[in-house]
């Protein structure tokens, strides 16, 4: 028990460390792209335009693959995370502890959850972004290297009934959630991969949005 203890006690003390320390912003880019991050309190998406110069992605994060088929929101927040705690934990009255222990022992597939957004309304839980198009294209390369491709390299869409909203839907994803690579990890990853300011490393969304504060 002291030593689980104790284990835990250095999980935390690290993510309070390391998610106060910096990587700094790329310096001298342009302001091309608008992007935000965005938290539930517990989660952030990476918020990008459903479609600009650089990269179009309604043609495989499709509109009519959402219960709404609604197609005149511009954007389009995204994230990842453990496919079963997506699918079968919408809310935390939905939580089992046999999900959470897997999900952070990393015993489980991934997924990409979107869903489209008509406004963005920024305050404390969402922090607009300004990237050069380099900067955007690099963040584009991240966000699609984590969507896993069928063999006609498609993206895969996972038919559910468990939508959280009429504008949402999940997708089958590379990499592997654990309690060191939660969706947090990889949001703050996403901004480093774009050279934006991030925590040196987080699992929490507190971390992301304390760069930012």
């Amino acid at each position: 028990m002291l030593a689980f203890l104790a284990l835990v006690l250095t999980y935390l003390l690290a993510a309070l460390l390391l998610s106060a320390m910096s990587v700094s912003k790329e310096p001298g880019t342009g302001n091309d792209v608008a992007i935000y991050i965005m938290t539930n309190g517990d989660h952030t998406d990476i918020v990008v335009p459903v479609k600009n110069n650089i990269k179009n992605w309604s043609p495989e994060i499709r509109y009519d693959q959402t219960t709404g088929k609604d197609t005149t929101a511009p954007y389009i927040a995204i994230g990842w995370g453990n496919k079963d705690f997506y699918l079968n934990t919408p809310t935390w009255a939905q939580f089992k502890l046999s999900l959470g222990v897997k999900a952070v022992l990393g015993l489980g597939t991934s997924a990409i959850h979107t869903d489209f957004c008509k406004e963005i309304r920024e305050g404390k839980n969402c922090k607009k972004l300004m990237l050069s198009n380099s900067q955007y294209l690099k963040l584009v390369h991240y966000i699609d290297g984590y969507f896993k491709r069928d063999a006609a390299g498609k993206v895969i869409n996972i038919k559910t009934t468990a939508n959280y909203d009429s504008s949402d839907a999940f997708y089958d994803a590379n990499g592997t959630y654990s309690l060191f690579c939660t969706c947090n990890t990889w949001a703050n990853k996403a901004l480093k991969a774009c050279g934006q300011k991030a925590c040196v490393w987080t699992p929490f969304d507190k971390g992301v949005f304390y760069q930012y504060r």
